[in-house]
């Protein structure tokens, strides 16, 4: 049963975009049915979610405390050391963890997760290594779409329905 989730942000959490402002900050869209899930996971379900980003973001720190997320980790190029981390932390093993990643840099930490999943929009390397390809990119339900198969394939989709009636 996966008790933990593992995010990427640019091109999974969001489109992959950034845009500046003229005054120098920096936007980044967020998918509100990305979010619900996410919320529906770690507050209703009580399950863990962690954020591992190699970019460093206000926005992105500000998106997880909103989404209640308990680990973020961003600036970081070495993601499958700092999942481990998270792992021994949590006392939880690999084939507990699903994580979602778009490009070469979460390849190390998808390859050792026990269900790994890429956004439509994923890199072609990243496709041919994961469990799952989801039929939406990412910044638009490609996580959702994931915690989706999850519930489903762990057999708690009732009680993921149920967090909200």
């Amino acid at each position: 049963m996966i008790e933990l989730i593992v995010l990427d942000v640019d091109g999974t959490l969001t489109d992959g975009g950034i845009t500046y402002s003229n005054s120098g900050d920096e936007l980044k869209t967020f998918d509100v049915s990305d979010g619900l899930a996410i919320a529906t996971w770690t507050k209703k379900l009580g399950k863990k979610a962690a954020i591992i980003t190699g970019r460093t973001s206000l926005i992105v720190e500000r998106r997880a405390k909103d989404l209640k997320i308990e680990h973020l980790y961003q600036g970081t190029h070495k993601k499958a050391e700092v999942l481990e981390n998270i792992l021994k932390e949590e006392g939880l093993s690999w084939h507990q963890v699903a994580a979602i990643g778009d490009d070469l840099n979460d390849y190390k930490m998808l390859k050792k997760a026990g269900l790994s999943f890429t956004p439509s929009n994923g890199s072609k390397y990243i496709k041919d290594i994961v469990n799952v390809k989801c039929s939406a990119s990412g910044g638009n339900g490609a996580v959702r779409e994931m915690i989706e198969y999850i519930i489903k394939e762990d057999g708690i989709e009732e009680d993921f329905i149920k967090a909200w009636l």
